[in-house]
């Protein structure tokens, strides 16, 4: 079973985390603003927070306390001297799975301060086998209050806490990670970026892939012309209309030929909505 042992080293510069009962914000620095966006995130690995999410426009909106990030770390909750979090499966099998009574006492905790709604407070459990991550789930989760993220090791979590707590299984793909906390990363960066005053610039986020159901049109900046390649001759233009047309045109060519599924999509709902 895992024990203190399994912990990596704790890295240079970074701040330490000892067990603790109570929720600690990783990011010294100015109080939240009132009604920030908040994540709650418990994992086994506080130290790796906030990890990228720290740099660029999500570091420095973490900073001006646009939004707020807590780290639960779930070791405090284990049981024993070791303070273990995990035991064998029920029924034998291989590998070991996060129990129930330590990840509920966690869960109690972090639910303590925010709404039951789930509309206002989504819970989510990071697992393979959840509904995939869309740009969807991004604008649903920054529309509300804040989230709470569990982060699976192991084999998995004890299935009683899924259902107890009503968690909503995410996935970030086909393919099996170590543990959750990269993808809480991933769908936190995604939801951040959404918060008004975080990227400093809406329309950017209203143009670029899947906002329209469309993967985004190419991109080009200076140099004019590279190693033989120019930009479009339209791009240069300044005709708005012409350039605007092409940017769709190209969105409508590249999600066609990579993504048939939304392009599929897109036009049954162009369909339904003649109906």
């Amino acid at each position: 079973m895992s024990g203190p042992s399994d912990r990596p080293g704790r890295s240079h510069g970074r701040l330490a985390i000892s067990p603790s009962l109570t929720p600690r914000s990783l990011m010294d620095g100015p109080p939240r603003l009132k009604g920030a966006w908040r994540a709650k995130v418990l994992t086994l690995f506080p130290e790796t927070f906030p990890g990228v999410l720290g740099a660029s426009l999500t570091g420095r909106a973490l900073q001006q306390g646009l939004w707020a990030l807590d780290p639960i770390d779930l070791r405090a909750f284990g049981t024993g001297r070791h303070r273990q979090v995990d035991d064998t499966p029920a029924g034998g099998g291989a590998g070991l799975v996060m129990r129930a009574d330590v990840l509920g006492r966690a869960l109690d905790l972090a639910s303590a301060d925010t709404p039951s709604d789930p509309a206002r407070w989504p819970r989510l459990y990071l697992s393979p086998r959840g509904a995939p991550f869309t740009q969807a789930h991004a604008r649903r989760f920054a529309a509300a209050e804040g989230i709470t993220l569990l982060c699976g090791r192991f084999e998995g979590v004890d299935q009683r806490v899924i259902d107890h707590f009503a968690l909503e299984e995410i996935s970030l793909g086909d393919f099996v990670l170590t543990g959750g906390e990269i993808a809480a990363q991933a769908l936190i960066d995604a939801t951040v970026r959404l918060i008004p005053g975080v990227l400093g610039n809406a329309a950017s986020t209203e143009e670029e892939s899947f906002s329209h159901g469309l993967l985004e049109h190419p991109q080009y900046t200076q140099p004019r012309e590279w190693r033989g390649h120019a930009i479009p001759e339209v791009l240069l233009s300044g005709n708005h209309a012409e350039i605007a047309k092409w940017r769709r045109a190209e969105a409508e060519r590249l999600t066609r030929a990579r993504r048939p599924d939304l392009w599929a999509a897109r036009q049954a709902e162009g369909s339904d909505a003649e109906g």
